[in-house]
């Protein structure tokens, strides 16, 4: 099978993520980001000096469990007193949607970038936030089949609240037998073996994805870090307690950092929740947010288990780990606007965010549907400007010179008509201009149903459009961003990894700095 084409694509997202990326937002929200390999050299130090030897590694051996090539890439980073660069994300069901895996390559070729460019040991680790408890994120995954784009769900099995690595999983046969459909006759069999051996029966959401991450990442050289082990809890403890007793001082900061990104004419990404801090407890895996009032008292209780909100864990994250960077998409880079004012507000190091590679998947099949359709990716990605192209192509000549002779004539006779009774003014110019205005939309509209009469007679180009539609843009959303990676994966495996790490190279060489 031909490997498929990968489209680089801007990162998107709103207008204080492309302003943080641009560099243009007001001084102090993020961290600059370094430029050229002596700036990042230099940044690299500053982690690595609050990291002597290969503690951190030890102590979170156990929640990482590394593996192979990345068991291997953590030593050596660890006990050459290097960095990583991190990346994650909560749990999505059979691994979830695409940009998951581009978030993992982006900080895989951005490690092997910047240890080749300033000669300092890096490895990529991958933030599994199993501690969320959003389940109806990770309950569902999107694939396509033909022109369908088909929603994959599993019910909940277990009460509103509970973190993913605690969710029973259940039987998800039926909803693995969909994705399989979608697959095809893949050649690419470990991938999917990896799946089950993953998503049993016995397992919980969060097991099962962090399982299947490992087997993808691992041989990659991508370590997967599991946030609910009792480990990460505990290592993380004195920063969770340091943030409930500066609940209020981080309040105020966040209220503040809020007041300035809305007056500078951004939206916060993460709103404020009066009287809440930003740290969760629980007891039996159910989190809730600590009141302000017993912030306190929460830090002096050992029974409880204590988790960082999206706000603080980036400032967990930098305390447990030597992370250069952390490789984010548009959402994330956003909220880091407030994440700084957290850091600063308990005295902490603020953290570096850097935007992900984008990308989309063309497969052969999909490009030959381009070829027949006499189109290119970008034609797709427009709302009816495809069918109308089609409708242009499909309508007969005769037709078409016929509606334009029309278009041409009105016209004429509109002006002949405006000019012949300037004379004596018998109406004004805007009721010449308002009945020009109506023909010219009859036209239109005569045209349009013409042209869709067109276009439902060309049944295989409205079927190459819709399988098209499917895989490159469904429902009009990206393709990362809505269809599941592990089709894609099991048909092109190792080709397609290897595609998308050259991408991603050239990406990370942008993000440094360097050529």
């Amino acid at each position: 099978m031909s490997a498929p084409r990968i489209v680089t694509e801007p990162m998107g997202g709103g207008a204080l993520a492309r302003a943080a990326v641009a560099g243009t937002t007001p001084p102090g929200w993020f961290l600059p980001q370094p430029r050229g390999a002596d700036a990042w050299r230099s940044h690299a130090e500053a982690v690595r000096s609050a990291f002597p030897g290969a503690r951190w590694l030890e102590t979170l051996r156990p929640a990482i469990a590394p593996s192979g090539a990345a068991a291997e890439r953590l030593e050596r980073v660890a006990s050459g007193h290097g960095i990583l660069v991190t990346t994650g994300q909560q749990p999505g069901l059979f691994g979830g949607p695409g940009y998951t895996w581009l978030k993992a390559i982006s900080a895989l070729a951005l490690a092997d970038r910047l240890e080749r460019e300033i000669g300092i040991p890096c490895a990529p680790l991958f933030w599994a936030a199993t501690d969320d408890a959003d389940f109806e994120e990770a309950s569902f995954t999107y694939v396509n089949i033909g022109a369908e784009c088909r929603r994959i769900a599993m019910p909940r099995l277990g009460p509103e609240g509970l973190v993913m690595s605690q969710m029973p999983l259940g039987s998800v046969h039926e909803q693995l037998a969909s994705l399989l459909d979608a697959t095809g006759s893949s050649a690419q069999g470990d991938v999917l073996a990896a799946l089950r051996r993953s998503y049993h029966q016995e397992a919980t959401v969060g097991g099962a994805y962090v399982g299947f991450l490992r087997s993808v990442l691992e041989p990659l050289g991508i370590g997967v870090l599991d946030a609910w082990h009792p480990t990460v809890r505990s290592a993380a403890r004195t920063t969770l307690n340091e943030a409930l007793e500066r609940a209020s001082v981080i309040d105020e900061a966040l209220a503040l950092r809020i007041v300035s990104i809305e007056r500078a004419g951004y939206r916060a990404q993460v709103a404020r929740v009066p009287k809440l801090s930003i740290v969760f407890r629980s007891t039996v895996g159910i989190k809730e947010r600590v009141p302000l009032a017993h912030a306190a008292d929460a830090a002096q209780r050992d029974d409880l288990v204590l988790s960082p909100t999206v706000l603080l864990r980036p400032v967990v994250e930098r305390r447990l780990l030597p992370t250069v960077a952390y490789v984010g998409g548009p959402g994330e880079i956003a909220y880091f606007a407030q994440v700084g004012a957290v850091a600063e507000a308990m005295g902490a190091a603020v953290p570096l965010v850097v935007p992900r590679w984008s990308a989309t998947i063309i497969e052969p099949a999909v490009d030959r549907m381009l070829g027949r359709l006499g189109m290119v990716y970008d034609d797709v990605r427009v709302p009816h400007a495809a069918e109308r192209r089609i409708g242009e192509r499909a309508m007969p000549a005769i037709v078409r010179e016929s509606v334009e002779e029309l278009r041409r004539s009105v016209e004429e006779r509109m002006d002949a008509v405006a000019n012949a009774q300037q004379a004596r003014r018998l109406v004004s110019q805007e009721v010449i201009d308002g009945a020009r205005a109506q023909m010219r939309h009859r036209i239109e509209r005569l045209e349009r149903r013409l042209r869709a009469a067109a276009t439902r007679a060309e049944e295989d180009a409205v079927r190459d459009l819709g399988s098209v539609r499917a895989a490159l843009v469904p429902q009009g959303e990206r393709q990362e961003r809505r269809l599941n990676f592990v089709p894609l994966l099991a048909r092109h495996g190792d080709p397609l990894l290897a595609q998308l790490k050259a991408g991603a190279a050239m990406h990370a060489g942008m993000v440094i700095g360097t050529r």
